[in-house]
């Protein structure tokens, strides 16, 4: 049984953890005014704007901050400042204990999907894949990617209707979703961080991966058992694929809808929500019904 978070309330503590690649208080700025806005306090670790070439400092800062975030009982989020490469660098490092004793939503998506599955894998506590700080501009304060955000973080309902992509296999399901970015999913395979699919509404999304290399991942998937027993697949966005001289052939699409032909579970392309203008909250763990008939898709997390 999933033990879900606490929603949250104004008032609340929000802490910003970067454990990847590293942020300035500047990219910061929007987000930190948002979150005063909105009537929520906001905690920033102590080396969140360290630097040690890419990353935003040492593993040894990063898992530091993180740890200080999970312990601290006054933070009810953490938002994940960016993605980038980093955070499988530091997740063995850190201690969930005080964590599971009082659960919070770790809020982010591409590299964050490292901190996704390692809490589905072990801990079956449900995480919010959304856009992240790094997004957040005074522009897009108001986008449907951080008003989803916010109705997630504060139990509002999540309703999603997508419109019909040729590729889509109608059916629906209702299960668990889990997932994330496909490159990281690969990565983790067999590690402590692997999720299990079987019964589960699996979400993928990429980018700018080589289409040989999309092909490369599912065929790992599918020779692994991940696509065998899914209760449905929905695929976000898959952008700025890159190719090699001899074309290889196929889409992205075209790839994930070949290595899924062969079962029978309802399919979703073209869902709003990855490396995209339109990032649309998932909470990760918990239940959805997926309905994919020939007009439209709608999921619904209950």
């Amino acid at each position: 049984m999933n033990r879900i978070p606490p929603y949250l309330k104004p008032g609340d503590t929000i802490g910003i953890a970067a454990p990847a690649r590293k942020i300035s208080h500047e990219e910061l700025a929007p987000t930190l005014a948002l979150l005063e806005r909105r009537g929520y306090k906001v905690l920033l670790p102590e080396n969140l704007f360290a630097e040690c070439h890419q990353f935003a400092g040492t593993d040894e800062q990063r898992a530091d901050d993180m740890q200080y975030l999970l312990d601290n009982p006054d933070v009810k989020a953490i938002l994940f400042a960016r993605g980038g490469y980093g955070s499988v660098r530091i997740i063995d490092r850190l201690d969930f204990t005080a964590f599971l004793q009082a659960p919070k939503w770790l809020c982010g998506y591409s590299d964050m999907t490292v901190f996704h599955s390692h809490l589905q894998a072990n801990y079956q506590i449900p995480t919010l894949h959304a856009t992240m700080p790094v997004n957040i501009t005074d522009e897009t304060a108001d986008s449907d990617n951080v008003r989803t955000l916010f109705e997630a973080l504060e139990g509002r309902q999540l309703t999603y209707e997508v419109t019909a992509h040729p590729f889509n296999r109608s059916g629906s399901a209702t299960a668990p979703v889990v997932g994330g970015n496909l490159s990281m999913l690969y990565s983790l395979l067999g590690s402590p961080s692997d999720i299990a699919t079987d019964g589960k509404i699996l979400f993928i999304e990429d980018l700018d991966e080589y289409l040989y290399h999309i092909d490369r991942m599912m065929m790992n998937l599918k020779r692994n058992g991940k696509l065998e027993r899914l209760a449905g697949l929905v695929i976000g966005g898959m952008s700025d694929m890159n190719d090699n001289t001899i074309p290889y052939g196929k889409t992205a699409e075209e790839i994930v809808a070949e290595h899924c032909a062969g079962y029978d579970y309802p399919v979703c392309f073209g869902f709003p929500a990855g490396h995209i203008a339109r990032n649309l909250t998932l909470k990760l763990g918990m239940t959805a019904q997926l309905k994919v008939a020939e007009n439209q898709t709608i999921l619904s997390f209950l």
